[in-house]
């Protein structure tokens, strides 16, 4: 037992490092804000001012740029560290490997979930969309997403960290894992924003449930290797 809370103390002060450098760093926040907008106006422009096509593809719309924004913060999270030797002097700690693993996913889960909320926020006004009306579903959905993107951010970030081309194979290993997430999240929005009006919210949010878990335990299991390397 006391190792498990030894555990979790070595993860919560991992976080809170984490969260007070992304916000010394508020630059850097502005900048992925910035990105999510823009991302969301192109494509607003790009579907024309039918209002009807905006709220259709509002929901996609919004796991696309929560989805990019979020490879750019994860990236950052661990690429902060690496560039002045952190990284390694923290694998040298003699504390469990997934509790290293635990601290950085929770703090990009805290980056993810307040990214999400904003962007979810930023739908709703650029396309007149009603979020009001079904916020806990929606709230729900965010929150499972933001893990899900958390967690394989955390992994895959550790797999390029090292690498000089990074920028570009973060991307190229996090999309096709994160499909199933970004299917399911898309999904589970559109039923909530329509009043889940043939029941399927709950199957899309325990796909959801059952990714991040999927997620957690392989990350956790296998981060250690990549702290060794």
């Amino acid at each position: 037992m006391s190792g498990i809370r030894s555990e979790a103390r070595t993860a919560l002060a991992i976080a809170r490092k984490d969260a007070m450098a992304e916000l010394r760093g508020r630059h850097a926040t502005v900048t992925t804000l910035f990105f999510s907008a823009v991302v969301l106006l192109l494509f607003g422009f790009a579907l024309g001012p039918d209002s009807g096509r905006l709220a259709a593809a509002a929901p996609g719309l919004l796991w696309l740029a929560v989805v990019f924004a979020g490879i750019l913060a994860v990236n950052r999270l661990h690429l902060l560290e690496t560039d002045d030797g952190a990284l390694e002097q923290l694998a040298l700690y003699p504390v469990a490997r997934r509790a290293i693993y635990a601290g950085k996913a929770l703090g990009g889960f805290g980056v993810m979930l307040v990214l999400g909320l904003v962007v979810l926020g930023a739908v709703g006004v650029l396309f007149a969309v009603d979020i009001a009306s079904a916020w806990l579903p929606l709230l729900v959905t965010v929150v499972l997403g933001a893990a899900g993107i958390a967690a394989v951010g955390t992994f895959y970030a550790g797999v390029t960290v090292r690498l000089r081309a990074r920028e570009v194979m973060l991307p190229l290993l996090m999309l096709p894992v994160l499909a199933p997430l970004l299917l399911a999240a898309v999904k589970a929005t559109t039923a909530a924003l329509a009043g889940d009006p043939f029941g399927e919210l709950a199957a899309w949010l325990q796909l959801l449930v059952a990714f991040d878990v999927i997620m957690v335990v392989a990350g956790a299991a296998t981060y250690g290797y990549l702290l060794e390397d």
